[in-house]
């Protein structure tokens, strides 16, 4: 079982305005609404505007959880954000966030674990709290990969969006942190990628010039096969049966392997929470946008018995078994840009 004092007491999200649909794709690579959305489950995704970046997403998303459950962010003593797209490689989204806004005093770093990041920074914060060091941490995923999306390339174009989720994690006398998961196969690194530094994957060219490159087939056979396996090692952490678990949110990278994944857990796919068909594949921000919508509309509820799990480029992929606090009455407002 995992040690754990969080828990999460405050969520937001925000996606920015311009909607792409799949129509709009259509005009720039050869597809069209009715394949993307039978392969995909994508209706439209978000796209950040030229002179928005990671950071801007990042502080609309704190800005709106902060609001909508009152609290107070010189309380917060720790900020960190999962992203694979910073605005720039340094300073950190995070110093951005603790400076828009007004921190005086806390830890602040990003983390990068691919898709697999929010659920990692979760795990993280958790460690934070159990030391005592700290009491309000801060996690935010953050994604504008658009930005590094080769819209030439229907493969991947197709299934990409930019935003946003927040949520803040406290010192509590019960934790709500149940079980974890987290497994690294670096072998697999060179099925998605994004060049950078080095244009070089185990003595082999890379291919996108900094655009992100993936081998789809393959991920879809590593997830469907991972990651309903790493959530069955958390309900055993717990002694739990999958029929005790209300929901399970997955990394919202493609509905149809969602639905994969959930015909090998045995479960219902109506008990998968994502944000796949409105928002696309958002890496790192996926899990808390889908949270997010779930909590507005009143499906995820107090006490109900949640397994998170991420996973990515990497290969990585992290889990978390939580049982869920949030009342539905504290929540207010929507996901939408503004």
């Amino acid at each position: 079982m995992l040690r754990s004092s969080a828990r999460i007491t405050a969520i937001g999200s925000y996606v920015p305005e311009r909607i792409m649909t799949n129509d709009e794709l259509s005009t720039m690579v050869e597809t069209n609404d009715e394949w993307i959305v039978r392969r995909t489950g994508m209706k439209e995704r978000r796209i950040a505007g030229e002179e928005e970046f990671a950071s801007h997403l990042a502080i609309r998303a704190a800005e709106r959880m902060l609001a909508r459950y009152g609290k107070e962010a010189r309380d917060i003593d720790a900020v960190i954000v999962a992203t694979t797209t910073p605005d720039t490689p340094f300073p950190s989204v995070a110093s951005r966030v603790q400076d828009a806004l007004g921190i005086e005093s806390c830890l602040a770093f990003d983390m990068n674990a691919a898709c697999a990041g929010f659920v990692a920074a979760l795990q993280t914060a958790n460690g934070l709290l159990l030391s005592g060091a700290h009491r309000k941490v801060l996690v935010i995923g953050t994604e504008t990969l658009s930005k590094i999306t080769d819209y030439a390339d229907r493969s991947t174009c197709i299934l990409l969006g930019d935003g946003a989720g927040a949520v803040l994690l406290e010192t509590a006398d019960e934790g709500s942190f149940i079980a974890s998961d987290a497994r690294t196969d670096g072998s697999g690194g060179g099925l998605i990628y994004a060049a950078g530094l080095s244009s070089w994957w185990r003595g082999q060219p890379l291919a996108g010039e900094g655009k992100m490159v993936q081998n789809g087939r393959e991920v879809y056979k590593w997830a469907v096969t991972q990651i309903p396996q790493g959530v069955r090692r958390m309900l055993d952490q717990a002694g739990l049966g999958v029929s005790g678990l209300d929901w399970f949110v997955p990394h919202s990278a493609n509905l149809r392997m969602i639905e994969a994944m959930c015909e090998r857990l045995e479960l219902p796919p109506e008990r998968a929470l994502h944000s796949v068909s409105l928002c696309g594949n958002t890496s790192a921000a996926s899990i808390p946008l889908a949270l997010d919508l779930a909590v507005q509309d009143g499906r995820l509820e107090p006490g109900q018995l949640v397994a998170l799990y991420g996973f990515g480029s990497g290969l990585t992929q992290a889990g978390l078994l939580i049982r869920w606090t949030l009342e539905k009455s504290e929540a207010k407002g929507d996901t939408q840009g503004e």
